[in-house]
């Protein structure tokens, strides 16, 4: 099989390595903040090529004429001789380096949503392993607006057209490529979880243990039959000199409905507190206006990622939509 099952990514992502907790502030290239690469979109911005596009359409003809289904396609018979080592330069960003990239100029509205769907996911290939984002093996995500806030209050969010609080997701990497644009609003705010655990560490050290005890994660309605309607996990993991961080606020906070009183732990709440400001602020944050044809990948051990509420375009055709994948680096 070419991809993960939602389950076998999941243990995957969250099987962190862990050694120790930290003694000291966090040094590395994950560790930015916003107005520090507003000024330099260069540092995190890739442009696909005249001859890249070309590379990625003979792959996807070459697939398509095979009659592969999308989940049949794998790197091998999704050919990307050239584009593949550029890709590797991707890869090495996202997890060695600031821990995302931004790459402009897929050309969605020229191919169509089937032929730059095959693409997106052919590339995903040779990023990492993609993998299943729900119970039901979805495989590419959309990011639209369902309108089913209205008769369910633990809706997943992205499929509102409403603000999406900081949060991780459990994987890797989290991709997305923007088929068509709001009409205003929705815009891609990232912070980095690094920074945000070395301010803590500045202001309120006595919190850190905390995070690398288990905290309540709602499910939100997906868990099996049997299951508890929330799972525990140490946000934070430390090992060979790397931060690994899994965030959620908004289930974090919501798994109170399990716990006898529906309150938090004063310390859990104070980290919450503590990384929904940080991340909010202009002086940790950076925000990204998705363009049609960008995809935007980052780590999902090493970012935290939002989205701002948005209005959409009255007709069905031009309604914001992104695709989303997920990955596996190894």
């Amino acid at each position: 099989m070419a991809f993960r099952s939602f389950v076998d990514q999941s243990m995957f992502y969250f099987d962190r390595p862990h050694t120790n907790i930290p003694a000291r502030k966090i040094g590395c290239l994950a560790d930015w903040r916003g107005p520090a690469l507003r000024p330099r979109p260069e540092d995190w911005t890739n442009i696909l090529t005249p001859s890249d596009i070309a590379e990625i359409e003979q792959a996807v003809d070459q697939v398509s004429a095979a009659g592969l289904d999308i989940s049949e396609v794998s790197r091998d018979s999704f050919l990307l001789p050239t584009l593949s080592t550029k890709i590797q330069g991707w890869k090495s960003q996202i997890k060695d380096g600031l821990g995302f990239v931004l790459v402009k100029g897929l050309p969605v509205e020229e191919w169509g949503f089937e032929k730059s769907s095959l693409a997106y996911w052919g590339l995903g290939h040779h990023l990492g392993v993609p993998g299943a984002q729900n119970p039901d093996n979805e495989l590419l995500g959309h990011v639209i607006d369902y309108s089913e806030e209205r008769t369910n209050p633990l809706v997943r969010r992205y499929r509102t057209s409403g603000n999406i609080d900081f949060h991780c997701d459990a994987a890797d990497v989290v991709g997305l490529l923007c088929i068509n644009a709001a009409r205003a609003g929705g815009q891609s705010r990232i912070a980095s979880s690094v920074a945000i655990f070395n301010a803590l560490f500045d202001e309120n050290p006595d919190l850190i243990p905390l995070l690398f005890e288990p905290f309540f994660i709602d499910r939100r309605g997906e868990e099996k039959p049997g299951e508890k309607g929330y799972f525990r996990r140490p946000a934070c993991r430390y090992a060979d000199g790397e931060l690994r961080t899994f965030y959620h606020s908004e289930y974090m906070r919501s798994a109170a409905r399990f716990m006898d009183g529906e309150t938090l732990d004063s310390g859990v709440s104070q980290i919450l507190d503590f990384y929904d400001d940080a991340a909010a602020s202009p002086d940790f944050h950076l925000d990204m206006y998705l363009e049609p044809g960008d995809m935007q990948f980052i780590s999902n051990h090493s970012i935290i990622h939002a989205r701002t509420e948005y209005q959409d375009y009255a007709e069905v055709a031009r309604k914001r939509h992104l695709l989303r994948l997920w990955l596996s680096l190894s």
